[in-house]
């Protein structure tokens, strides 16, 4: 069964961990990082998410390895490269990662659109 692994920050753990922060700073933490990332490569993986990991540590394990890696805010040096499509449209106004820079405002379009039904149907 084909899988793609996933280290660094996960979503699934980010209230444990008090947030959303930046794995694979110190040089304990990027040598767990490629551990878990040759681990994922010796299970069969296809290849592997970097979630916000700090990019010299994703340029490292990008090198290390002979799968793919996939980056999630780790810099400009993993092989491929993943934007949450809601992060990129700007759905969440009130949490923007560090690394995104959104090339819309959605959130504010939809809220003028809801203020907008509201209004014409109150008016009858």
């Amino acid at each position: 069964m084909p899988f793609m692994g996933h280290i660094g920050m996960l979503p699934q753990s980010v209230r444990e961990e008090g947030g959303y922060k930046v794995k694979g700073r110190t040089h304990e933490q990027a040598e767990a990082l490629l551990q878990d990332a040759r681990a994922v490569e010796t299970a069969g993986a296809f290849s592997v998410v970097l979630e916000i990991v700090a990019p010299e540590t994703a340029k490292m394990i990008s090198q290390a390895i002979q799968i793919p890696t996939i980056g999630i805010g780790s810099g400009k040096d993993c092989d491929g490269q993943i934007l949450v499509t809601h992060d990129l449209i700007g759905l969440f106004p009130w949490f923007t990662p560090k690394f995104v820079a959104p090339e819309a405002n959605v959130a504010e379009q939809i809220r003028k659109a809801v203020r907008a039904f509201v209004a014409r149907t109150r008016g009858g």
